[in-house]
């Protein structure tokens, strides 16, 4: 029975399916569900949702398994022929074609963030296969994502240092739908047993390099971003020998020898076609607004700033409180701070008093902005104006490009250990595997059972 025909022949009470404007819901109970039968039974209710989905969009994986690869192949060469175009445009003095400015590049890391913090998911459920050689190619996939268990390696660990070096952690502000991607990879990664053509499938297209990821590495790099996470999946997922060759291989591999090889092919067709859910990187980049993302954040901030300024200082006969109380009136209160001189657009920002209030050295308001809430304020004041030197004008974060050494007290690893000590080699595997899920493998613990499944994989062949 197929994932479509089950979804027509189940009741529709049997599993919740989440609601409209719910995904962020469904992201956070597939990841930090206790309940594993809960989550299954979500996970499998929520993918039959978004193959239903899938059907309707164009298919552009080749029914020829003869042509898989050069189709791979071609679709590499043709991302090189473009990202080579990018850069001879550059070089002849041509203009960011992502970024406008810092806090657009930042306003993508906070959007793309579901996702990128549950990287590799999809891929978890198929740890349980550790003994089957066909299996080689994706869950050596999956454990170099989680970067072999080497924390400067692993790209979730990599991917929240970067937001915490800029801010980025507030993840109220992210939109519902930029959760779909992470809950797909969630969903999958639960039900990798009955979707496991799907997973591959979704593997296949997702593992193909990208344009945008060697526009967004370039650029990142030119407004003072670390693009290291970006620059490492260039070189891992290369047509030649890194992920998208295994993804390929995998696909030969799994094929049934005498199943239904038709079937299982158009749902490796369907899971390949999961990844063109959604808002992709380009659409979020280009729905970037400097004037309504400002805007929105002085609306998060104003409930909290209404009844906090003495009267002594108007704008326009207002008092500062007057202008917050309601949020209609927040273009006009920046209307009124130019006017009166205290923004000057255009300019060095460092000229406008009142960034002289929130940045620097004794300023009143030190702390009320997040970085990233002051990069916006930086660059909605800066406009066209750039400074003369590249360096950046907001205070960049203390470095955390180092680990932190683990203590020895631990709890997470000491419980670890426990659960470990008086089994044998092949026993430890079952309890290693949960540690290596999306919510704990970037942990000390989730890090360590990585090293340790490596070993015994190894040793156990």
């Amino acid at each position: 029975m197929t994932a479509l025909t089950r979804l027509e022949s189940r009741p529709a009470h049997e599993h919740p399916i989440p609601a409209a404007g719910s995904l962020k819901q469904a992201y956070e109970h597939l990841l930090l569900g206790v309940d594993s039968e809960q989550r299954r039974a979500l996970a499998r209710s929520f993918l039959e949702v978004q193959l239903e989905h899938a059907t309707h969009l164009p298919q552009e994986m080749p029914t020829d398994l003869s042509a898989l690869q050069s189709f791979v192949e071609h679709h590499s060469v043709d991302v090189a022929r473009q990202y080579a175009d990018y850069l001879q445009q550059r070089k002849e003095g041509g203009p960011r074609q992502f970024f406008t400015n810092k806090a657009h590049a930042l306003f993508f890391l906070q959007a793309v963030a579901p996702t990128k913090l549950v990287d590799g998911a999809w891929l978890y459920g198929l740890l349980r296969q550790w003994r089957d050689p066909r299996f080689e190619g994706l869950i050596c996939t999956y454990l170099e994502e989680l970067g072999d268990g080497n924390p400067a390696q692993n790209h979730v660990v990599i991917y929240r240092k970067l937001l915490a070096e800029h801010g980025l952690q507030d993840p109220g502000v992210i939109a519902d739908e930029h959760y779909l991607q992470g809950a797909i990879q969630l969903a999958l990664g639960e039900s990798a047993d009955e979707f496991l053509p799907e997973v591959i499938g979704y593997n296949l297209g997702y593992e193909q390099l990208p344009l945008h990821l060697l526009i967004s590495a370039y650029e990142l790099s030119e407004l003072g971003i670390d693009p290291y996470y970006f620059t490492l999946h260039v070189t891992i997922d290369n047509a030649s020998t890194g992920h998208a060759q295994k993804a390929v291989q995998s696909v030969l591999q799994l094929l049934p020898v005498e199943g239904d090889r038709e079937d299982f092919l158009r749902r490796v067709a369907l899971g390949y076609r999961l990844n063109d859910l959604g808002q992709g990187s380009r659409a979020i980049i280009e729905s970037f607004d400097l004037d309504a993302e400002l805007l929105n954040m002085l609306e998060r901030k104003r409930p909290f700033g209404q009844h906090m300024h003495s009267d002594y200082c108007r704008f326009e006969g207002k008092t500062v409180n007057q202008w917050l109380s309601a949020p209609e009136q927040l273009p006009g209160f920046l209307a009124a701070m130019e006017k009166k001189g205290w923004i000057k657009r255009g300019q060095d920002p460092q000229a406008s008093r009142f960034w002289q209030l929130i940045e620097g050295d004794g300023a009143a308001m030190f702390g009320v902005f997040s970085p990233y809430e002051k990069q916006l304020l930086h660059d909605w004041i800066a406009g066209n104006w750039t400074p003369e030197r590249s360096a950046t004008a907001v205070r960049r974060g203390t470095s955390v490009a180092t680990e932190p050494p683990v203590p020895d007290n631990d709890p997470d690893i000491q419980s670890l250990q426990t659960s470990l000590e008086g089994l044998a080699a092949h026993e430890q595997m079952p309890v290693l595997i949960p540690w290596l899920s999306a919510h704990r493998h970037s942990h000390p613990a989730g890090l360590m059972a990585t090293r340790r499944f490596i070993e015994l994989k190894s040793s156990l062949r």
